[in-house]
Order: structure tokens, then C-alpha cells, then sequence
């Protein structure tokens, strides 16, 4: 039996046993699943880790492996009373066709966006804190745009024209290379990114992605029945002297990558490095999807950004996807994708399949938002406060736990932690969620096996700069525990 097959009949295994137990109860030592299932140290190992992803177990150094609280696990629908179900048993053998359980692929999603308790600290989320969204700017284009003339009636499958414009001119400049029939507007980044897999990569194909990178990308890429092939990323962006390499070898028609403040890195592709991109792409016959998620997220202090490079691709080698979701709201699920040529009718088709449209009231409000004066001076106080909880941060490390943190640019929301070798960064993460603040453990963030231990942090999320430091102060009393 293959190792990764093994992993997911084992975490299958172990999912429903789970569910037996009461809450606190320790699960049998990893030499009695060993024993039990016939499998490998690493197996059980592996197959622990998935359901710590999922919430469903906590891993306590020196004591083992115990059920998890109700708050640890992700909200669950009650079930429907005794008698009203019949025996569901049938529908694993139906879904036995897929290459892996789909809860597999979405459970480090799931973690991004589990919503802690009061008394956590959140240096997890993705999202900045409520506090720093346009709550009363968001009501009133939505109220606006409700009363816009024809504003509930069905929009065009490719987006509103004038919205379409707005995002080429934001993305290509005035007079750039991208028009607003290169645009196609999209329910949010993360769907923007599925179609885009969907589109452009043929069903078990290889995918180049950065080397660590978000793992909602890798989600996207498993769930379409790709292969995410890792290259390694550096202080200066991906490693352009490994690409060409990685393309030859794989032959990979698709290069997904993040050239702005990458997740979780906080990376920027250096000047020189933009352009081989292009070029080691072009050569190799391929696409590059330029998710250009953080453009909006600048701090006060960032130096003048450089421009996405799909405004200097002239030739469609450049898939952008840009979104609107993480400046404004969760609930504002808006972005673009734009591409030229027969990249664009795939993508096109890809997303009428899916889901029709974008439906037209949202489109309006975005519309009503990014033509309100108060918007940019929105992005303007929301780079100083993104300014002012990393530099807490970033003072906090240093204070707390000197040496961990690497180098890092003024934007976006990550700090990318490096713990000494021998550290379990899951393991370290249970740790500090126990302590009081929830962050994340890198493993999920590689397509391969980690060549480290790291943690990744965001500042976006917590309410103040104070409560920033505070929980880099929790982290370091997780760090400290005996068995840590």
C-alpha cells in the first residue's frame, strides 16, 4: 500500500473512532495504532497530524494524543434525531473514486478560518480585524447600489463592463495592456484561483507553486486532481535559477506564484527575477497565475510597489487574479481574473459552468465603494494600522523570542517564524492555542516535506497592536513549556 494511501485510510480510521470519544479522552499510544493497523511509525504519525489540522485532536508533548475541546473542531451541524436517517454506510464506497478524501484538502482552509474563542488571540486569520474594515462605507454602497436602475437585473456572464474597467485600469494602468475585455469577474480570490486550475491544467497534471505557499492554493491544485510540484522561494521571490529546471523536468504548463508580499514568506520578486518569469515561462510554453492577493494590504511605510506583472506581459503569458475581499470584507466576494487570447474563453467557460455569474447587487456595490472618495482613504488608515501591529510584532519577536523571525517587507500580514530544528511546529501550535493564541504550523504550507520547522503569524486579524504583542508573549510561554 502506498505511504499517502496508507495516511488516508489511517486518518479515515482514526476520524470515526474519534467521534466515540468524550471530549478530553487520550487516544491508544502511536506502538498500539502501529500494532493495530499494521502500519508505519510515519503513517500513524502523518495520519495524527491530519486530524490535528481538522481540529479533532490535540497532541500534548510527554502525555499523548487526547480529543479535542468543542471550540477546537469546526462548528458542526446538529445531527437530525434518531429515526430520520437511514445507514449512510453506501456512500463510501460511492465516493471511493476520488484520489482522497476532500476534507483532507480543505482542512488547513478550515484552520484559517476557524474563528478562535473570546480569550484567544488571533495571529491566524487571513482577514483583518473587524475594527479595520469599511463596515459603515460597505453599507452605504450596498444601499446605493440597491437603488441603482436595473440593479436586480441578471448582469452579464463576464461581469458589469464598468467593473471590468475599473479592475484593467487597476491592474494594467491607464493605457496599459489590459482592456476591459481581458477581464473576467469572479466570486472572490479563492474561486477566481479554482477556476483558473480548472481552466488552464489538464486533470492529473503537474503544477509548479511556490515552495512554501498558501495552502488554500494547494487545496485548489489537489482538489482539481493536479500535482503541485514545490519550487523553493527565498528572500528575493521564487528561485528563478530552479524554475527553468522544474519546467523541463515536469514539463508543468502552469506556474502558480504570488510576486507581492507572498504567503507566508512575506517575500517580494525581486526586479530582476520579474522579468526570468516571464521569460523561463514563455520558453517552456506555459502559464503563470499571478495571484496578486495583498496589493491593497500596503503598510504606511512600504516603498512604492511594483507593478503586477501582468501589466508588462504583452504576450498572455500572465493569468492575474486580484480580489477586493480581504480591504473590504469577507462578505464582499468580488475579484478579476484577467487573461488574453484562448486562455481567456477556457476561463470564460470554466466559470459559467461553475456558477453563471457574480451576482449583479454585489457587483454594483463594488462599483458604489471603489468610486467613494472615503475608499482610498480607507486603504490609507489601513496601512497604518497594518504598519503599526507589525512593527509590535516585530518588536514583540525580537524581545520574546529573538532569532526566530527572518526577514520580512512592510505589507501584506505575515511574519514567517523559523524554530530550531527538532521542533514540532504542530505540536507548537497546539501548545499555543492552549496558551492563548492561535497561529499557524508551516507544515500545511509545503508541498513536499518541510525542510524546517516554522510558524506562520498574522497581525491582521488581532484588535489592537497591544494585543499583538500580547500574543507574541503567549507564544513565547507555549515555546517554553517543558516538553516544547
Amino acid at each position: 500500500m502506498k505511504e499517502r494511501s496508507s495516511v488516508t485510510e489511517l486518518a479515515d480510521i482514526l476520524r470515526r473512532e474519534v467521534e466515540r470519544y468524550p471530549e478530553g479522552r487520550k487516544l491508544p499510544a502511536s506502538r498500539v495504532l502501529v500494532e493495530r493497523h499494521q502500519v508505519s511509525p510515519v503513517t500513524v504519525s502523518r495520519a495524527i497530524a491530519v486530524l490535528v489540522a481538522e481540529g479533532l485532536v490535540v497532541s500534548r508533548p510527554g502525555a499523548g494524543v487526547f480529543r479535542a475541546a468543542a471550540f477546537a473542531a469546526a462548528p458542526a451541524v446538529p445531527a437530525a434525531p434518531p429515526g430520520r436517517t437511514g445507514d449512510l454506510s453506501w456512500q463510501q464506497i460511492a465516493l471511493s473514486a476520488e484520489s482522497g478524501p476532500r476534507d483532507l484538502f480543505a482542512a488547513p482552509v478550515f484552520a484559517t478560518l476557524r474563528v478562535p474563542p473570546p480569550d484567544v488571540v488571533d495571529l491566524n486569520s487571513g482577514y483583518p480585524h473587524a475594527s479595520l474594515l469599511p463596515e459603515r462605507l460597505l453599507a452605504a454602497a450596498l444601499a446605493r447600489a440597491g437603488r441603482r436602475p436595473g440593479a436586480w437585473d441578471r448582469p452579464p456572464t463576464d461581469g458589469l463592463t464598468e467593473l471590468r474597467g475599473w479592475f484593467a485600469r487597476d491592474i494594467g494602468g491607464h493605457g496599459g495592456p489590459i482592456g476591459a475585455g481581458d477581464v473576467l469577474i469572479t466570486s472572490g480570490g479563492q474561486s477566481g484561483l479554482t477556476v483558473a486550475m480548472r481552466a488552464l491544467a489538464a486533470p492529473g497534471s503537474p503544477v509548479l507553486v511556490e515552495s512554501p505557499t498558501y495552502s488554500g492554493i494547494l487545496a485548489v491544485v489537489r482538489a482539481a486532481g493536479l500535482r503541485p510540484v514545490p519550487v523553493p522561494v527565498d528572500a528575493d521571490g521564487v528561485r528563478t535559477d530552479l524554475l527553468a529546471d522544474a519546467f523541463a523536468a515536469t514539463r508543468a504548463r502552469v506556474l502558480v506564484c504570488q510576486p507581492l508580499f507572498q504567503n507566508p514568506t512575506g517575500a517580494v520578486l525581486s526586479p530582476d527575477r520579474r522579468s526570468e518569469v516571464l521569460r523561463i515561462a514563455r520558453a517552456a510554453g506555459a502559464f503563470v497565475v499571478e495571484d496578486d492577493f495583498a496589493r491593497l494590504l500596503v503598510h504606511a511605510d512600504a516603498p512604492a510597489l511594483p507593478r503586477p506583472l501582468a501589466a508588462d506581459d504583452r504576450d498572455g503569458v500572465v493569468v492575474h487574479l486580484r480580489s477586493l475581499t480581504k480591504a473590504a470584507s469577507p462578505n464582499l466576494r468580488v475579484g478579476a481574473l484577467t487573461a488574453r487570447g484562448p486562455a481567456l474563453a477556457r476561463l470564460r467557460a470554466t466559470q459559467v459552468v461553475d456558477s453563471f455569474f457574480v451576482p449583479r447587487p454585489l457587483q454594483e456595490a463594488t462599483l458604489e465603494l471603489v468610486a467613494d472618495p472615503a475608499w482610498a482613504r480607507h486603504l490609507r488608515t489601513l496601512g497604518a494600522e497594518l504598519r503599526d501591529r507589525r512593527t509590535a510584532a516585530v518588536a514583540a519577536l525580537h524581545r520574546e523570542l529573538p532569532g526566530v523571525l527572518g526577514t520580512h517587507r512592510p505589507g501584506g500580514y505575515h511574519l514567517w517564524l523559523r524554530f530550531p530544528d527538532g521542533v514540532d511546529d504542530t505540536t507548537l501550535a497546539e501548545a499555543a492555542l492552549r496558551a492563548g493564541v492561535q497561529v499557524s504550523p508551516g507544515r500545511p504550507y509545503h508541498p513536499a516535506e518541510p525542510p524546517a520547522p516554522h510558524l506562520r503569524l498574522s497581525y491582521a486579524a488581532a484588535e489592537s497592536p497591544a494585543q499583538v504583542a500580547e500574543g507574541v508573549h503567549r507564544l513565547r510561554l507555549a515555546y517554553e513549556e517543558p516538553a516544547g
